[in-house]
């Protein structure tokens, strides 16, 4: 048999449950979503900071690349007549 007395203190006991959820509980979950926000959006701003960055380094490298092949083209070309020049 159930005691009698234990299902008003059942009854109260949910409703201060609920309550509490509601109080604490439920402002405790949308806190740690802004938070989970607010980390997207620091990981989305720093991704575009390094696609920024890589886009930099990239022109760079071109920009190396283009003049050391157009560099080495001369330098063989002098190489070429510092071969073929007549040793003094």
């Amino acid at each position: 048999m159930i005691n009698p007395l234990l299902i008003p203190i059942l009854g109260i006991s949910c409703g201060l449950l609920a309550i509490f959820g509601g109080v604490f509980i439920r402002p405790w979950f949308q806190l740690q979503q802004r938070k989970m926000e607010l980390e997207a959006q620091m990981v989305a701003e720093k991704a575009a900071q390094y696609a920024a960055h890589t886009d930099r380094l990239e022109q760079r490298v071109a920009v190396l690349e283009r003049i050391l092949t157009d560099r080495s083209t001369q330098l063989g070309e002098e190489i070429e007549r510092l071969r073929d020049a007549p040793i003094n």
